[in-house]
């Protein structure tokens, strides 16, 4: 088991972390990599913002910066996943394979 110091070390490392404490089973966080998107790219029905923004401030591309992501229980995924205080507290973090 880990604290969430430790499991932030790993998903830097590019493993997936859980919690035991978690209700749902197979979620999971991992860590994004950041990216730089090019307008040309994006395709308007998912970046209906990106793209946006791109065509207001006059540039052709946005850099997407390194993040944690979630796999929930249900198949989907978070983008963007936050902890809360008892994700941050918690000792019940481990690796998940």
């Amino acid at each position: 088991m880990m604290n969430f110091r430790q499991a932030i070390k790993v998903l830097k490392n590019g493993k997936k972390v859980a919690r035991v404490g978690w209700n749902g089973k197979g979620m999971f966080l991992y860590m994004t990599t950041g990216s730089v998107v090019h307008l040309d790219d994006m395709k308007p029905e998912t970046a209906n913002y990106l793209r946006s923004f791109c065509k207001d401030k006059c540039v052709d591309e946005i850099e997407i910066c390194p993040h944690i992501d979630m796999k929930t229980a249900d198949n989907k995924l978070v983008i963007g996943w936050l902890a809360s205080q008892t994700d941050i507290l918690a000792e019940d973090w481990y690796v998940v394979e």
